[in-house]
């Protein structure tokens, strides 16, 4: 546990330098209720933007070649990771043997009504649901999630209440996005439109898949810092 010292060096570090997306940002107090959330990209984007692991910057993944727009929000829950445990809910859940951990952060769409027109943002996500995706042998869950206090959204509490015409408009952008007009094979299906309390499974999978890879980091930096 950080003594007061600790939380003193961490607080300053992060007033002093602008925390890494993905490292240095909390998922919050109230996980798995309501989650801290990275969006990387917006409905309006018409290439693929990401986090650059290394630098936190966000970078330009490739320019989208066909007319898939993505439909919601669209991000990554900070200090997750898709590995062996979030591989396991996959297996048991498809009774397959060889799916593996993506290696990314948790996938998140956040439902919302206002046009918001810029990624690299932060806000409160309220999980609802979520879909169970391979991408050639891959676990690469989407969790869907509802704005906090969105008019429209925000009182949702599980994926039913989303009107079906969204999910099929979600559903429909992850299984074409990578896909060329003369393509017949898809790498990417969905096996499973799951609820809220899924969801809430697949992030605390990966929440712990992250402090496996990863460990505590504040206590990693106070180390380094105290020159231990």
């Amino acid at each position: 546990m950080a003594s007061g010292t600790e939380d003193l060096l961490w607080n300053l570090m992060g007033t002093l330098f602008k925390a890494h997306p993905w490292h240095g940002v909390s998922v919050g107090d109230e996980v798995p209720d309501r989650l801290n959330v990275f969006i990387e990209m917006v409905p309006t984007d018409t290439v693929k933007y990401e986090i650059d692991k290394t630098t936190g910057h966000i970078k330009l993944d490739r320019p989208q070649r066909y007319s898939n727009i993505c439909p919601a929000l669209y991000g990554f829950v900070p200090q997750t990771y898709s590995e062996r445990r979030v591989a396991q809910l996959c297996k048991e859940a498809t009774g397959r043997e060889d799916i593996v951990g993506d290696g990314d952060p948790v996938d998140i769409c956040v439902l919302t009504e206002k046009h918001i027109d810029h990624g690299e943002i932060l806000l409160t996500a309220i999980p609802v649901g979520g879909f169970r995706m391979i991408d050639d042998r891959e676990a690469d869950d989407k969790i869907i999630a509802v704005l906090a206090g969105d008019a429209a959204y925000g009182g949702m509490k599980d994926i039913e209440e989303v009107p079906p015409t969204v999910v099929d408009r979600l559903k429909h952008y992850f299984l074409t996005y990578k896909m060329g007009p003369n393509q017949r094979k898809n790498d990417c299906e969905i096996v499973e439109v799951y609820g809220r309390e899924k969801a809430q499974a697949v992030v605390a999978a990966g929440l712990a898949d992250y402090q496996q890879q990863f460990g505590n980091l504040q206590e990693l930096v106070t180390v380094a810092l105290r020159g231990g």
